[in-house]
């Protein structure tokens, strides 16, 4: 009987990979093709484990913006993995490290890419699993620079998350709690209790988290949190908060974050709501002199403090992690992404 094609060949190296391919809205399929050898500053890198979140099920659903998606498209843009190879030009000495990236490819030629602001880029979107070949695959090839190397005792299972870790990252350092300082956090879900995690780390005087989701927001207590609520009982809390860190993207969680934060207060929006969603109000706005920022994606800044508290022990996102389905299963690992079942956390393909 002949080995499957994606078995290691006899001197031990796989000559192909699989991936899955979302050709067109709804439609899908397994594919095999030789592996491909990264070219100049690339990097090859065998994925161990790839996040399903619910942009990847916009994907598949065709529902994601308009030039935020390419068909087709082998979706995938939470991932971890260890390099397997590296092109010319390429240090070397990253073959056989543990490896998370970034998925915007920045054009580093822009105002704003020259500050720093690589998810500002104005050189048109272009990202890993959207619009470049993403991580549902055995392999996967990026430039080198988007890698962060992680410390060698690394859990890889754990490291998948770290892609919304750089999101939550991107929205803590927007927001500068300091210690001693009353936070909220909006939304149980990744977002909120990674967001949890790291702002626990500076010791605030009270960290709040709110959900709906009764058995979601208690997960928060043992990360950290001094409290959780529902909405409803949210009211009686308006205007306490120093930080409010929204991470929801529900059609009213932008709109009550504000009533929670303090005259003076900050509020940080991570969370993407869709079309009709109740607005901030403009007159509180002004009024309470709120400093309102928001988040989508991450600078490399928020990957280096995300991988750092990681490393570090700070951020621990496997308690998160409920289901993990091989590729083949991806169309089911897409159905329990936001299927509305309370039990479901953060879903993993491990190719």
């Amino acid at each position: 009987m002949n080995a499957p094609a994606h078995a290691p060949a006899p001197d031990g190296v796989r000559r192909t990979g699989r991936a899955v391919l979302v050709e067109r809205p709804g439609g899908h399929r397994l594919v095999e093709a030789p592996r491909a050898e990264p070219g100049p500053g690339e990097a090859r890198v065998a994925v161990y484990a790839a996040g399903v979140c619910a942009s990847d099920r916009e994907v598949y659903a065709g529902t994601r913006a308009e030039g935020y998606v390419r068909y087709p498209v082998v979706p995938g843009h939470e991932w971890s993995g260890t390099v397997e190879a590296v092109g010319p030009g390429t240090d070397p000495a990253l073959v056989g490290r543990k490896v998370v990236g970034e998925g915007f490819r920045a054009c580093l030629v822009c105002d704003r890419c020259r500050e720093g602001a690589t998810s500002l880029c104005t050189g048109g979107y272009d990202e890993t699993g959207f619009t470049r070949p993403g991580a549902f695959a055995d392999f996967l090839v990026l430039p080198a620079r988007l890698l962060h190397v992680l410390d060698d005792r690394a859990d890889l299972r754990s490291a998948a998350l770290l892609e919304p870790a750089a999101v939550v990252a991107a929205a803590v350092l927007a927001g500068g709690p300091r210690s001693g300082e009353r936070i909220a956090v909006v939304g149980a879900g990744t977002l909120g209790l990674l967001a949890v995690q790291l702002l626990a780390a500076v010791s605030p005087a009270e960290l709040l988290v709110v959900d709906p989701r009764t058995g979601r927001a208690e997960q928060a207590l043992p990360m950290g949190a001094t409290g959780v609520c529902a909405p409803a009982e949210a009211g009686s809390l308006h205007g306490r908060y120093d930080l409010v860190v929204e991470t929801a993207g529900a059609p009213t969680t932008a709109h009550d974050s504000c009533l929670l934060a303090r005259r003076g207060g900050r509020v940080v929006l991570t969370g993407l709501p869709g079309p009709g969603a109740r607005g901030i109000d403009p007159v509180h706005l002004s009024v309470s002199q709120l400093t309102v920022r928001s988040v989508f994606g991450a600078p490399p800044a928020a990957w280096a403090h995300a991988v750092r508290a990681f490393d570090a022990g700070l951020l621990a996102p496997a308690p998160l992690i409920t289901h993990e389905l091989p590729l083949e299963d991806f169309a089911a690992a897409v159905a329990l992404v936001g299927g509305g079942d309370p039990g479901v956390g953060k879903v993993l393909l491990r190719p």
